[in-house]
């Protein structure tokens, strides 16, 4: 019976330490070169994590600093660190931009040190980055300092002022469409139909970048209608016209045929070799929001 009592006591903790770890939020870490890409690539699928009682954080490795036609240096970083504030507060997730000039990034050592600390200081359980292979030398760069980030998180003698992780996180890229050398893979599809109008809403903060320097460098800048709503459609037209022919094969994978033809909107991850490498049930813990 003491023995009976025993096992029943440890079955019981182990239990709850079970459910302790269910419960436990996620915690994702999403770092982009500019003061928009996180949003621009993984505002969807950080809405559906938020909605569900999971942490995000964004991060701009540059402040932005170069991106308009008509203001720059510290003027223009300063509109731009506030639109990332509105963001957060839209969206709900954390947004820190780091003090590096736009277009003028590259992998330095320090920089480095300072995407080691920044996971290791958020806990991150999923770390969401550009891929190398991409038309900004500060996309690619970025790139690069995460996946030169993606050991050493876990070794102590690194950026030894901030304590190590325990496991590595997965690391991911997130969705383009460049070809060369290699194309995009589609490992994670994540249904954002749902919440569409709120990425859309996190973008529309981006009042410098999508209304006003992308179209004047993108030759559309007549295109952009006057009013708040109207704005918001031409956005998501311009940006959201469709699922991309990479999607469909994983959003059957995680949500089935008959769900998968239903989708309008999606946002698409690669798993990077560099972190953890997730198994399909560690992906399904990671992005619970699949199939549902």
């Amino acid at each position: 019976m003491k023995l009976l009592l025993i096992s029943l006591t440890l079955l019981l903790c182990f239990s709850f330490q079970f459910a302790d770890a269910q419960d436990k939020p996620l915690r994702i870490i999403m770092i982009g070169a500019h003061p928009d890409d996180c949003d621009i690539k993984g505002g969807g699928t950080a809405a559906l994590f938020v909605s569900m009682g999971h942490e995000v954080k964004f991060v701009s490795v540059t402040n932005g600093d170069a991106g308009h036609m008509e203001m720059g240096g510290g003027m223009l970083a300063k509109r731009r660190k506030a639109e990332t504030e509105e963001v957060a507060r839209r969206l709900g997730v954390t947004y820190d931009v780091l003090d590096n000039h736009d277009g003028e990034l590259l992998a330095t050592l320090p920089i480095r040190m300072d995407i080691i600390r920044l996971i290791r200081e958020w806990d991150a359980d999923v770390v969401i980055s550009h891929r190398t292979n991409d038309y900004h030398p500060d996309h690619r760069y970025t790139a690069i300092l995460v996946q030169d980030a993606a050991y050493m998180v876990g070794v102590p003698n690194v950026a030894a002022d901030v304590p190590p992780l325990k496991k590595n996180p997965v690391f991911l890229y997130f969705q383009d469409n460049f070809q060369k050398p290699n194309p995009f893979s589609a490992d994670i599809s994540v249904d954002i139909t749902s919440v569409i109008d709120k990425k859309i809403d996190a973008m529309d903060a981006h009042v410098s970048q999508f209304y006003e320097w992308l179209p004047w460098i993108g030759g559309y800048a007549d295109e952009v209608p006057e009013g708040t709503e109207e704005r918001k459609a031409w956005l998501r037209d311009k940006r959201w016209s469709s699922v991309s022919p990479a999607a469909k094969p994983a959003l059957e994978k995680w949500y089935g045929a008959s769900k998968a033809s239903q989708v309008k909107y999606a946002e698409s991850f690669e798993i990077c070799e560099y972190g953890s490498r997730p198994t399909e049930q560690d992906i399904k813990r990671l992005f619970p929001m699949l199939g549902k």
